[in-house]
């Protein structure tokens, strides 16, 4: 009888337990999704993985970087693009769509990351097709960064 009772106690911790992951994982759900209420724009954003051994406080980090220690807008001759903020991609006409494109085709790769620090900034979002380019020029230029930095 003691050992069905033991059984039962082991059971009702398991059973207790499994309720608090529950309830844990519906706060974080309910968390995330009033974040994502209070930025709209947060699903068409940019993001990349921040480099751990890049503090940001210096100019090759910073350049190399998403992320910015100072909000100072820095234009890759695309003044003209400051009409798209605020807007969804959703929302662009075929002629904004030509613009953006041209802008991120005559940029250098090496200028990729601060115009796309730029254009957030500036609360502009790219269309999802110029947006994965993009990405991957970053994470081309990160990995041959990362290349060159290992010892041989």
């Amino acid at each position: 009888m003691i050992v069905e009772y033991e059984n039962l106690l082991i059971l009702a911790a398991f059973l207790a337990l499994g309720l608090i992951t529950l309830m844990l994982m519906e706060w974080r759900e309910r968390k995330r999704k009033k974040g994502a209420e209070a930025n709209p724009q947060a699903d068409h954003m940019v993001r990349v993985p921040v480099d751990d051994e890049c503090c940001g406080r210096h100019a090759v980090c910073e350049r190399e970087s998403l992320l910015t220690t100072k909000p100072e807008i820095v234009y890759y001759d695309d003044e003209e693009l400051d009409r798209l903020s605020g807007l969804s991609p959703e929302e662009y006409t075929p002629e904004d769509m030509r613009e953006l494109n041209d802008v991120f085709t005559t940029l250098r790769s090496e200028d990729v990351v601060g115009w796309l620090r730029s254009l957030q900034l500036r609360n502009i979002t790219l269309p999802e097709e110029l947006r994965d380019e993009a990405l991957m020029i970053v994470a081309e230029r990160r990995a041959k960064a990362a290349h060159r930095q290992q010892p041989d």
